[in-house]
């Protein structure tokens, strides 16, 4: 009787280096949205916007993906013009 099956014989890693962003490179992040139209989209399949400027129809796990880099520089200039919290 012969078994076929997988050899562990070798180590795979997952290469985790993020590329430089050029045109294209909004499907290797997550991207910032409103909540609420987050919510609509994932239930009802409509397109969003996020910060940036990227339309899509989210459809992938955000926490699998580095944040992207535009996103993140909007939000945190509109966290430092809302000054301190109360």
């Amino acid at each position: 009787m012969t078994t076929i099956g997988f050899s562990t014989d070798q180590d795979v890693r997952e290469d985790r280096r993020t590329v430089p962003t050029d045109e294209g490179d909004h499907e290797r992040f997550s991207h910032f949205v409103e909540k609420d139209k987050l919510t609509e989209a994932m239930v009802m399949g409509t397109p969003v916007v996020a910060l940036c400027g990227k339309v899509w129809v989210p459809s992938r796990d955000p926490q699998k993906y580095p944040t992207c880099p535009e996103c993140q520089e909007i939000w945190d200039s509109m966290k430092d013009d809302q000054g301190p919290e109360a």
